[in-house]
């Protein structure tokens, strides 16, 4: 079994706790469908939120759906002038045998103008 990554990004409306663990743990269902994931798949997460972001830590919309016994870690993203606000990243690290390239990132909202390239 191959180790992969899973790139994702979602951009919030607003600062709030509820709101963050819906729009994080829709990242986080559609990253798990896309790639015919299950929990059991999932190595470690990395979240990271832009620096105007402090209701909630995003990996707690990960805990809520069950990712119990997965690492997870949140960081703050880097405060760069012009960045999209209220953005929350993930970097998912997953067992599978599929190639690299039929990966499915998603980008949701929005955050799909982050990565043009790779957005489903």
């Amino acid at each position: 079994m191959a180790v992969r990554a899973v790139r994702g990004a979602v951009q919030l409306e607003r600062d709030e706790a509820g709101h963050m663990e819906e729009q994080v743990g829709a990242l986080l269902t559609a990253v798990l469908e896309r790639n015919g994931l299950t929990t059991d798949d999932l190595i470690s997460i990395w979240f990271t939120a832009t620096p105007d972001l402090h209701s909630d830590f995003p990996a707690a919309a990960a805990r809520k759906l069950g990712i119990v016994d997965v690492p997870l870690i949140c960081a703050q993203e880097l405060d760069i002038e012009g960045a999209l606000p209220r953005v929350v990243r993930i970097l998912a690290h997953i067992e599978s045998d599929m190639p690299r390239a039929d990966v499915s990132h998603v980008y949701l909202g929005a955050a799909a103008a982050l990565r043009k390239d790779i957005a489903q």
